[in-house]
């Protein structure tokens, strides 16, 4: 079936549009959004659909509003901005690093970089919820620098940016260790609810700063995806096609740290769905190329779902979604697993 057709804009030029990708991606962002309805629903104070959107129209009464948004609405969309960010900066990764493997889960920027972070500020200055934020997000930050640098030889290759991850993680996870032996028991608890990924709790003021990095890092990424699925076919054919290779590279790079370290900032490490986003929207799309579009909202859609089966799907008892994600995520990989090794990849 063809799925490629050329559009002629109004200027003259030549778009090739991708008929399934858009559909993908428009099936996605509508199913992240109905999920995110019936989450806001979902509590102790059941809401209907209808009403739900009848309150975000204005149109509630004064209990609903306040339900709806000032306490759920807020969590609502901090699982969207987290997950359209964890998917959009695991493609990016992925992409960049030409393996499926080449996620922030796998390079240990989002489980423990920003962990580290975390963890200092908490094990050793007490800090408060917002100055712990700003510690993850500065350890991802440092974390992903460390790792691009140490890859760094003539160029940083999918490869070596993969084992280096690898063995940056493996250090940051004893010093993570090291950290929480020599915290009291109040700090070990409250460093363990963090590191489990969670959005209880989440209000207004996780919002904003995730609205405002992604409305900066979401137009320069798109930019620059087309220069990115180029460097897909080899750094010699980008450089002959006129990329300049290292400077997108370096760019994106530095983008899908922010989007990873912002996140984990704001929700703690949730874990894989940067890994799995990416490779579920390019099996949807069945289009080549980095899929950006697809694995943000394919990532939305994912943490949004992840955080009602959460609440939902064992009683009274809630779990943190980041226990969810873990669980899922290995799932996917077990079944990856088992079906490379049957098509010989493996």
């Amino acid at each position: 079936m063809k799925t490629n057709r050329a559009v002629r804009t109004p200027g003259g030029l030549s778009v090739r549009l991708d008929v399934r990708a858009l559909t993908v991606v428009v099936l996605l962002l509508l199913a992240a959004l109905t999920a995110g309805v019936v989450l806001i629903g979902t509590g102790d104070f059941p809401i209907s659909a209808a009403d739900v959107l009848r309150t975000l129209a204005g149109e509630g009464d004064a209990g609903q509003e306040f339900i709806v948004t000032e306490l759920r609405l807020p969590r609502v969309l901090v699982g969207l901005l987290v997950g359209a960010s964890l998917g959009l900066g695991g493609a990016l990764f992925q992409s960049i690093s030409r393996n499926p493997l080449g996620s922030p889960d796998v390079l240990g920027l989002l489980g423990q970089g920003a962990t580290a972070g975390a963890l200092t500020v908490i094990v050793l200055f007490g800090g408060t919820a917002n100055q712990v934020a700003l510690g993850a997000l500065a350890g991802g930050l440092v974390t992903g620098t460390a790792i691009y640098l140490l890859a760094w030889k003539r160029g940083v290759h999918g490869y070596r940016l993969v084992l280096v991850g690898i063995g940056v993680s493996a250090i940051v996870t004893a010093v993570n260790g090291y950290l929480l032996t020599k915290s009291d028991i109040v700090d070990a608890a409250r460093a363990v609810v963090w590191m489990t990924g969670s959005l209880d709790g989440r209000d207004w003021d996780q919002v904003w700063p995730l609205l405002a990095l992604s409305a900066v890092l979401l137009p320069l990424v798109l930019a620059n995806s087309r220069a990115l699925g180029m460097m897909e076919m080899g750094d010699d054919v980008s450089y002959a096609l006129g990329v300049r290779v290292e400077r997108v590279r370096l760019l994106l790079m530095l983008s899908a740290v922010l989007l990873t370290a912002s996140a984990t900032a704001a929700a703690g490490p949730v874990s894989f769905v940067a890994l799995t986003a990416p490779q579920l929207a390019r099996r949807l799309t069945r289009s080549p190329g980095p899929n950006l579009a697809a694995s943000l909202c394919m990532g939305a859609a994912l943490l949004v779902t992840a955080d009602w089966v959460s609440q939902r799907a064992f009683g009274a008892e809630q779990l943190p979604v980041g226990v969810v994600t873990g669980v899922l995520g290995g799932v996917y990989l077990l079944w990856l697993l088992v079906t490379e090794r049957r098509a010989g990849r493996i």
